[in-house]
């Protein structure tokens, strides 16, 4: 089946999430993605646990498939020479180091530019190529902080807080992966390759969306409300009899038929006929809508409310999602042959595609897995392989 990257190269000198994430994105268009990584230890997720499946990080799993896997010394001039030939022959670089490293090790884009005028480079940091704050280190629970996203995350009157997955990392990542997509349609239509750069700090900026104009808007910082929305009511989360679910009331029309459903008489109260009005009047609504929902079980309330059509949810496990029946219609959960785990399971591709939808070709490959016969490619012999190994090159 044609794959809508197929015969696009790239190499993939990142590590942890945010690149990796980004290159397991193309390989699952079908791009070609070489994965260069640190001879003996590899990939720090590789340590990364437990859990550990036959010794593999699960870690390392969920964002490294459809890749092979070759060890290089990138500090050593043998292991550079290598890494240029490989650069010489692909279309596409992704490297997330602190801004510097990739030019002190002379791999920058420039120096790969030398043997490949028509590459693209993608560079993922934290703040970005240029700027006051750009040698500044940075991960996913930091930029969280300094971005603003915990300052509106967490209870109103609690301490601020992490979002549960490395949400930064993993945008950002998406992002690289738009500016790559973006890139390779230049190059198509022009020959031309071009340096992406892409910062964890631009992303989550760019995600402040409402928040951020509604300061424009008052001058005014946004607060941390739990799980309710700054200009919607009701919009969050209400515990039932047993456990929470979510309500979400999202237009007038909704409200009409919510009240119908639980039979509240509030529909021609003039504190909550309009959005507007319940937003304003959001504590006395909420008064009453705590008391109510106290009287039933969630899920007898999910069935009432999804029969008037007002949306709602359980607030589920991550093992309820991975098994809901939603999920696995949509082939989100994929299992895979791995050469050491057996059969394992990862999270698929949420792009739909009808006539080159994603593909699962390579489980996440052990480290070096790879390594011969990728430099065979190159023309490198067994004589030669041997000896790089022999000087810790690979």
């Amino acid at each position: 089946m044609y794959a809508p990257l197929e015969g696009i190269k790239i190499l993939d000198i990142s590590r942890v999430l945010t690149g990796p994430f980004c290159t397991m994105l193309l390989g699952d268009l079908g791009a070609e993605v070489l994965k260069v990584e640190m001879p003996v230890k590899g990939d720090e997720t590789r340590a990364w646990g437990p859990p550990f499946v036959a010794g593999e990080s699960s870690y390392y799993l969920s964002i490294n498939r459809n890749k092979r896997s070759i060890t290089l010394d990138l500090k050593s001039e043998k292991g550079k020479e290598i890494l240029l030939k490989l650069a010489s022959e692909s279309d596409v670089i992704v490297e997330n180091f602190l801004p510097g490293t990739v030019g002190r090790l002379g791999i920058d884009y420039e120096a790969v530019r030398r043997v490949n005028p028509e590459i693209i480079y993608c560079s993922i940091s934290g703040f970005g190529q240029d700027g006051p704050f750009k040698s500044v280190p940075a991960y996913d629970l930091m930029m969280q902080g300094l971005g603003g996203l915990m300052s509106i995350t967490g209870e109103k009157n609690g301490a601020p807080v992490r979002v549960g997955v490395a949400l930064i990392d993993i945008g950002a990542g998406m992002y690289a992966a738009l500016g790559i997509m973006s890139a390779l349609m230049v190059k198509k239509a022009t020959g031309k390759g071009q340096y992406v750069d892409i910062s964890l700090l631009d992303t989550e900026t760019s995600w402040l969306t409402y928040m951020a104009t509604n300061y424009f808007a008052t001058g005014k910082d946004p607060i941390r409300m739990g799980s309710a929305h700054p200009t919607i009511v009701p919009y969050q989360a209400y515990p039932a009899k047993d456990q929470y679910f979510v309500l979400a009331v999202g237009n007038d029309a909704i409200w009409q038929r919510f009240c119908t459903a639980v039979g509240l008489t509030l529909e021609n109260d003039p504190k909550f006929i309009t959005n507007t009005d319940r937003v304003q009047n959001r504590e006395s609504l909420n008064e009453i809508l705590y008391k109510l929902f106290l009287e039933k079980n969630a899920q007898d309330w999910i069935n009432l409310l999804q029969a008037a059509r007002v949306p709602c949810g359980l607030v589920n496990t991550i093992s309820q999602v991975v098994n809901h029946p939603q999920t696995q219609h949509r082939q989100m959960v994929v299992e895979m042959g791995h050469l050491k785990a057996g059969r394992i399971k990862v999270l698929g591709n949420p792009i739909k595609l009808s006539r080159t939808p994603p593909q699962y070709r390579l489980h996440p490959p052990l480290l070096g897995q790879h390594t011969e016969e990728v430099l065979r490619e190159l023309g490198y012999s067994d004589e030669l392989i041997t000896e790089l190994r022999s000087k810790g090159v690979i």
